[in-house]
């Protein structure tokens, strides 16, 4: 399953690059987050509970930072164990493009993989569960990084 995407966020590239990499930001982002502590390996272990139609499991695993260009881009992988409910992986990648002083445009592939019971759901519940949780998580991000940034901006 592949999904394109962008979104404008009101606020300077170096406040957006600042967030993706930030634990605490992307922690409060990613929908069911319940750990994201970074490794010493240029990425973080990772806790989160997901549903899937009738299935709902805790998945645990680790995502890793590669192919870094800071502040433009880099490719978060992850893979995780639901248990009985099988399991996750994919990856992403995400480029900063500054569209102004104030604005920056986020572009993103993703790619991912389910097994185990959660491939046995069907492409279609899979795939549109994959993008609302996608949905989700830009949207907390766009808010939690326009209020970063406004803050920066209030000090600043």
């Amino acid at each position: 399953m592949d999904m394109f995407g962008k979104i404008e966020l009101k606020a300077p590239r170096p406040v957006v690059w600042g967030a993706l990499n930030d634990p605490a930001v992307l922690k409060a982002c990613i929908p069911g987050c319940e750990e994201l502590e970074r490794t010493e390996d240029d990425g973080f272990a990772a806790v989160a509970v997901i549903k899937v139609g009738p299935i709902k499991a805790k998945f645990k695993g680790k995502v890793m930072l590669s192919d870094i260009v800071a502040p433009e881009t880099y490719t978060i992988s992850g893979e995780g164990q639901g248990g009985i409910a099988g399991f996750a992986a994919g990856n992403a990648k995400v480029r900063l493009e500054e569209v102004g002083p104030e604005l920056t445009e986020l572009s993103y592939h993703t790619e991912a993989k389910v097994g185990g019971k959660l491939a046995q759901l069907g492409a279609r519940l899979i795939d549109s569960t994959a993008k609302k949780l996608a949905a989700q998580f830009f949207e907390t991000f766009r808010l939690e990084v326009e209020r970063a940034g406004a803050d920066q901006w209030r000090s600043g």
